[in-house]
């Protein structure tokens, strides 16, 4: 969402539009970027302090009611599930129009969705995820596909530097092959362990980066990490692991690494797919979700079932032993990502969509508004 009000800001045309207030945090990395922006923020804290747990959601509730009335707006829009839940328990007793982005795909209680559908209007990030939570009772009238964008400048093809080799202290000629994101059941990183152990001889220089963290303090996830570590020093090959956590310069790591893999059992509408795309990465990914919404098989990447470690290994293996095929993959994936989703385009729509749902935008294209 700051990608598009960056860009929104941007535009001499679409700036006078709006004014943005957020509901937030003080403090934290979100805080900062909205303090950054110059984007006034109201405290709305959902946390009680006492037992560290969130609210009750009738509290949370009234607790963002109580924000919202604080900086009158003619637009209010959440930006995740959770907050569309309890924006939604409170948008009857509001004047204006309210929104919520749904940004996963997953199953919903009959609450959840009763609290959703109060909101006057719901946008999906791709057609999978609206199809998914049409099947779960959410009307079709009110939930509407609206992409998510990518900076295609920001995230552009570039000559590697090699500076993740210097840093990984790596031969230069090692190849790189990435996977980016959340470390969990739901990414899959532990197939692409499958997948280096059996391409291990066949691929004797390639190397593997996990890129992101562990956000979960269930056993399980726990237990998850530990697998993909086991499978390669069972495999005797941990010297060709690598843990790189959480970077801010996934931009840069693109044009640095020659695969990124992404696993995923499920996929809403993959940012790293976007931004792998735009920075012309080669791309093996898993045939979920939206991810086809964004790829075509064998046209902008290699795709494969999720959890068919077989298929991926094929996959890799094909990408690895063939550079032009590497080339084209990347080539055609920018294409596309610049056609289709770029995030100039992307704001563009938010834009027609927040005026259009807005009755005093409507009244007048020229009204600054506060969303």
């Amino acid at each position: 969402m700051l990608a598009v009000i960056d860009a929104l800001q941007g535009d001499t045309l679409s700036n006078h539009l709006f004014q943005w207030n957020a509901i937030a945090p003080e403090v934290g990395p979100l805080a900062e970027a909205l303090q950054k922006r110059s984007i006034p923020i109201t405290s709305c804290p959902l946390i009680d302090n006492t037992t560290s747990h969130r609210f009750p959601p009738d509290i949370a509730s009234e607790r963002l009611l109580n924000a919202i009335q604080k900086q009158p707006a003619d637009i209010v829009h959440a930006n995740s599930l959770s907050m569309g839940r309890l924006l939604g328990r409170i948008a009857p007793r509001l004047p204006m129009p309210t929104v919520s982005h749904i940004r996963d795909i997953m199953k919903l209680s009959k609450a959840a969705i009763s609290d959703l559908n109060q909101n006057s209007s719901l946008i999906a990030v791709s057609q999978a995820t609206k199809d998914f939570h049409l099947q779960q009772g959410i009307p079709e009238k009110q939930l509407q596909v609206i992409y998510n964008g990518v900076d295609c400048h920001l995230f552009q093809p570039r000559p590697s530097t090699k500076m993740l080799h210097n840093e990984l202290k790596l031969p230069p000629e090692t190849f790189l092959i990435a996977s980016i994101g959340q470390i969990g059941l739901r990414k899959g990183q532990n197939f692409l362990a499958k997948a280096a152990v059996q391409t291990s001889r066949k691929m004797p220089n390639a190397h593997y980066l996990m890129i992101g963290e562990r956000h979960s303090s269930k056993q399980e996830s726990i237990d998850f990490k530990q697998n993909i570590i086991s499978q390669f020093a069972q495999a005797g090959i941990s010297h060709r692991l690598h843990w790189l956590g959480f970077r801010n310069d996934v931009f840069q790591l693109l044009n640095e690494i020659d695969l990124l893999v992404h696993p995923a059992h499920q996929e809403p509408l993959g940012r790293v797919l976007l931004e792998a795309s735009a920075a012309g990465t080669p791309i093996v990914a898993t045939d979920v979700g939206g991810t086809t919404e964004i790829l075509k098989h064998q046209h902008s990447a290699l795709l494969v079932p999720a959890g068919n470690t077989t298929s991926l290994v094929t996959a890799i293996q094909t990408v690895y032993d063939n550079p032009l095929k590497r080339k084209e993959l990347a080539n055609n994936a920018r294409k596309n990502v610049i056609h289709k989703f770029s995030i100039e385009q992307v704001a563009e729509k938010m834009k027609h969509f927040w005026c259009n749902i807005s009755p005093s935008h409507r009244a007048s294209r020229h009204h600054s508004g506060n969303v």
